[in-house]
């Protein structure tokens, strides 16, 4: 009996593996803005969005456990429009293993300031990605995607590209949503045109830096600091080309980069060497002249 017992758990865990869903999300809502008696509907909330990203199949690629991709989806409520519809914003981040280190890299860490949705309390949310249902189920399933085709960049070259053709088709899809930011003529920083730049040819070394830094560097940088930290270098010049090619006025791909990676680039350099130092942070400084007060501790101290 204790044979077919461990026998059954033995099968359970392989079913677990070859079937294990592509993420490891962390979903968190905040509602402390909201002025309600009814506190238990943001529990059922947060429940229901944690099953709806972590217990569907995003693709149909095969992930164990310990491949799922880790990331948070954080929405902040500040405001309740009428019983069942709300405002705020949404953030989205997620790490990315390096190879033969316990070390996670920051991909992305991005916020979206304005989502508006609808929600009731114990409805099954449904998501379709050939129509649009629901705006709550499209936010999610774009921001999903968005973190897929990030991951998936960072491990092949422009691999991502089918998941970012997919949050592509939710933008479609939502052209008629009453919900803001789906479309080119709400503005230059919204779902509409970080989907649209990240396909667009223009804003290709972007995502060459993903797999280049990623994959080319990190990846090595266990075994050859040096080599890996100018790859890097290599890799922070494509962010270059593409700032002074300004394909648009605003580039949420560039700035994406920078919100996630800056204080990376202050650790990595940290260790490098005078004239690398001086090279990264004189582009740097051009590129991301906002955080130029992080970038000035990399030449604060010369190896």
């Amino acid at each position: 009996m204790n044979f077919f017992y461990f026998l059954f758990i033995f099968i359970l865990i392989i079913i677990n593996e070859i079937t294990a869903q592509e993420l490891r999300c962390n979903v968190q809502v905040y509602s402390q803005q909201i002025q309600t008696s009814n506190r238990h509907i943001f529990e059922t909330m947060q429940k229901d969005l944690y099953e709806f990203v972590n217990n569907r199949k995003w693709s149909d690629h095969s992930f164990s456990y310990d491949e799922r991709i880790e990331c948070s989806i954080i929405i902040n409520l500040t405001e309740q429009v009428s019983t069942s519809t709300y405002k705020g914003t949404l953030q989205i981040q997620s790490v990315r293993p390096i190879f033969n280190t316990n070390y996670n890299s920051p991909l992305i860490n991005f916020k979206d300031n304005d989502i508006q949705f609808d929600y009731i309390e114990y409805q099954q949310m449904d998501f379709n990605e050939n129509t649009f249902t629901s705006n709550l189920t499209s936010l999610l399933a774009f921001y999903v995607y968005l973190i897929l085709g990030y991951d998936y960049d960072s491990f092949g070259l422009m691999d991502g590209t089918y998941f970012f053709q997919k949050a592509e088709k939710i933008v479609q899809n939502a052209q008629n949503a009453k919900e803001p930011g789906w479309k080119a003529f709400e503005g230059h920083k919204n779902r509409y045109w970080l989907i649209n730049d990240l396909l667009n040819p223009k804003f290709a070394p972007v995502r060459e830096f993903i797999y280049n830094y990623h994959r080319l560097a990190l990846d090595i940088m266990w075994e050859k600091q040096a080599e890996a930290r100018q790859k890097i270098i290599e890799s922070i010049e494509l962010l270059q080309k593409v700032y002074r090619e300004k394909p648009r006025n605003i580039m949420m791909p560039l700035q994406m980069i920078f919100d996630a990676k800056s204080d990376e680039f202050v650790q990595i350099f940290s260790e490098g060497y005078a004239e690398e130092k001086a090279r990264v942070f004189n582009i740097l400084k051009e590129i991301d002249p906002s955080n130029i007060s992080k970038y000035q501790k990399i030449v604060s101290e010369n190896k």
